[in-house]
């Protein structure tokens, strides 16, 4: 007990600081406030060096808990001892936060209604604060206007994937034998990778092990010599995101390896390959030919006969798994997957038109806020996209809904603020919301949204959404929004 009590002193001691606690704070509410930070029913994001922005298992990253348990931790710019800079649980269970004092309209009002006149924000601003546990708006401006949301859509695509299709569903690619031919069949895994095999339980699906295991197939049938066709056809229409030729999104295709990136990488922007069908066939040939099997020609579009043989095949990460790769990378191409097999679960057509209908039908389902909605495309690129502040305030508070468990990978993917994904690098070591906020960004020319959950001063769980158009300056708007969202954490608003 004696070094329990020794840990939790230097918790408190190594905890970010914050502002006071405003118009109510106690010192117990500050307690309450450096143990829980955002809940969410049944998990926990362990303390420790937090960092990494590597995709989740069960609700903790992989690498998170690789530097965790590795004998080295970070050390600091001048070279000294290992570093290991103190990250408050950012998951906790619901518990009591549903019966923590409610933080009342008038002390929310007074507390953000001077920052949302920052000049450092747009000429439109919008914004919406919800209590989870009750789904009541406890604060809004404008919170009802349709602005454009760019990234924070991918929230809204998340949860209709999930909803459509559950948490575990994964994407198979296969491989039928048509004669002397093998088709390599697309289902939309943008993560299908060509790179060495990783492990573990949200690894991406392996090209190479699946052009193993068709030679081995081949082989046990007596055919040591192919033609290889692919087969892209599960979407349809164009592939060709709206704004053009990217290096934030390859064309949209049911077939590609490693999201179509020509480095690397494995987000953020990259050069991207035009044929991302062709080109993952042509490295499925050259596997298929390294494990000993002769390929006559170069591949060629095709689909397989009804009479077709099924080979091999190999499965994405469960979705829970991508749409926290989405949400924390801010994964375009993952987004625009995740619509089109919202679609394909809606018996609509997988192409932008078809994917936004039914993304837009599900989420109507959820009982959300829509009216003068607008859903263009899965990952917020298009300006054509239209929500509000209450939208997805309102959506996050439904995501934690106890009596819809599916929806939760849409909390667990959020980045945590100072430490993980598009947040890593925004609030610094001296920011009060360091470590105890998770929000999705979003992020286009003169568009700026920050949408996410806190646990308030006294305790009480709460999302917000804020939105801003025309800011001079991004990343002036991203600082002011962060304020926002710092003071919403910080507040005890009575």
């Amino acid at each position: 007990m004696e070094s329990e009590t020794r840990s939790w002193r230097l918790r408190l001691q190594l905890r970010p600081q914050l502002p006071p606690p405003l118009r109510g704070g106690s010192p117990r509410a500050r307690t309450v406030r450096f143990v829980a930070v955002s809940a969410l029913a049944g998990c926990v994001v362990a303390a420790g060096a937090v960092g990494a922005a590597g995709p989740w298992e069960g609700g903790q990253r992989r690498a998170e808990r690789a530097r965790a348990a590795g004998p080295e931790a970070d050390r600091d710019e001048r070279g000294g001892d290992p570093v290991r800079p103190a990250a408050p649980p950012v998951l906790a269970g619901l518990g009591g936060r549903a019966t923590a004092p409610l933080p009342g309209r008038e002390g929310l009002a007074g507390a953000l209604e001077g920052l949302l006149k920052d000049g450092a924000l747009g000429a439109q601003t919008s914004a919406a604060v919800v209590d989870v546990a009750t789904g009541q708006q406890l604060y809004g401006a404008d919170q009802d206007t349709p602005y454009t949301p760019a990234s924070t859509i991918k929230t809204a695509t998340a949860a209709a994937a999930l909803a459509a299709l559950g948490p575990d569903h994964r994407i198979e690619t296969t491989v039928v034998g048509d004669g002397d031919t093998v088709v390599l069949v697309g289902g939309g895994d943008p993560t299908l990778t060509a790179r060495p095999a990783k492990e573990g339980a949200s690894a991406a699906a392996s090209l190479k092990e699946l052009a193993d295991a068709t030679a081995r197939g081949l082989k046990a049938r007596g055919k040591g010599r192919v033609k290889v066709a692919y087969d892209a056809s599960r979407y349809s229409g164009p592939a060709l995101h709206p704004i053009g030729p990217n290096e934030n999104i390859a064309p949209v295709s049911a077939l590609m390896v490693d999201e179509g990136r020509l480095d690397d990488s494995d987000h953020g922007p990259a050069d991207r390959t035009t044929d991302p069908a062709g080109d993952a066939a042509r490295k499925f040939a050259g596997m298929l030919h390294d494990a000993g099997v002769d390929v006559d020609g170069d591949p060629a579009a095709g689909r397989a006969g009804g009479s077709a043989e099924r080979l091999a095949s190999v499965s994405s990460p469960p979705l829970a798994a991508l749409v926290e790769r989405t949400l924390t990378n801010s994964d375009n191409d993952i987004a625009e997957a995740l619509a089109r097999q919202t679609a394909l679960a809606s018996g609509q057509p997988a192409d932008f038109e078809g994917a936004a209908g039914a993304v837009t039908a599900r989420l109507e389902k959820l009982g959300l806020p829509l009216s003068g909605a607008r859903i263009a495309d899965g990952s917020g690129l298009d300006r054509a996209d239209r929500v509000s502040a209450a939208f997805l305030a309102g959506l996050l508070a439904r995501a934690a809904d106890p009596a819809r468990p599916e929806l939760r990978p849409v909390l667990t993917g959020l980045p945590v603020a100072g430490f993980s994904g598009t947040l890593s690098g925004r609030y610094g070591a001296d920011a009060g919301g360091r470590g105890l906020i998770r929000a999705k960004t979003g992020t286009l020319t003169g568009v700026n949204t920050l949408s996410g959950t806190v646990v308030d001063a006294d305790g009480r769980l709460l999302s917000f959404a804020f939105m801003t158009t025309g800011a001079a300056s991004g990343e002036g708007a991203q600082g002011a929004l962060d304020r926002l969202a710092t003071t919403v954490a910080a507040c005890g608003c009575r």
